[in-house]
């Protein structure tokens, strides 16, 4: 069993990134209380990018919350920020933030179960220029790339709601291929 830790959802906006202004939705804040979940995702949920991010296959993206310390040091070691400085839920850009379960413990068609709804696994998230922006430094893709640190987005297979503090199960799908490996055969572009 798992545990959701937080849920959290954005809006698109614009940033500046190396001098551009981008549009982006990688900025996510914690919700309070039950979010409604529907095949396009989180109510209240935005995609800037759809050829990349949303739709019906990438309707969620979960990340687990045991990667966090990793991506701290990162940053500490970049020098992209404090001694203290801690990285709140959502920094991945992530909708659920889950404890209990990581990149290696799942298979494209695995179903995480909760109370009142069930998110099928179907693909890892590969990161783009925007993440690096996200952490603070040019090397946030690689790290994830080199790390395997990438969570997982989720189709929509019985909407509902869902709320932080819930558990889950995940019910197996048809174990053919793993998000693990599926991330190493996609990410060999960002190790250039």
């Amino acid at each position: 069993m798992g545990q959701l830790l937080s849920v959290q959802v954005g809006a698109a906006r614009k940033v500046q990134i190396q001098g551009r202004s981008i549009l982006t939705a990688i900025h996510k804040t914690p919700v309070v209380g039950p979010v409604p979940v529907m095949p396009l995702g989180l109510l209240g949920d935005e995609q800037a990018d759809p050829s990349v991010h949303g739709g019906l296959d990438k309707a969620v993206y979960a990340y687990p919350s045991e990667h966090y310390g990793f991506w701290q040091e990162a940053r500490r070691a970049a020098g992209a920020s404090g001694f203290d400085d801690t990285l709140p839920y959502g920094s991945m850009g992530e909708n659920l933030t889950l404890a209990g379960l990581l990149e290696s413990d799942l298979w494209v068609g695995d179903v995480l179960r909760f109370a009142h709804c069930a998110l099928r696994v179907v693909q890892p998230r590969e990161p783009c220029y925007k993440f690096n922006a996200a952490m603070g430094f040019a090397g946030a893709v690689k790290a994830m790339a080199q790390s395997g640190h990438c969570g997982f987005y989720l189709a929509v297979d019985e909407p509902g709601q869902i709320g932080a503090g819930e558990s889950f199960t995940v019910v197996s799908g048809s174990r053919q291929t793993s998000i693990a490996g599926l991330f190493q055969a996609r990410i060999f572009k960002h190790l250039r």
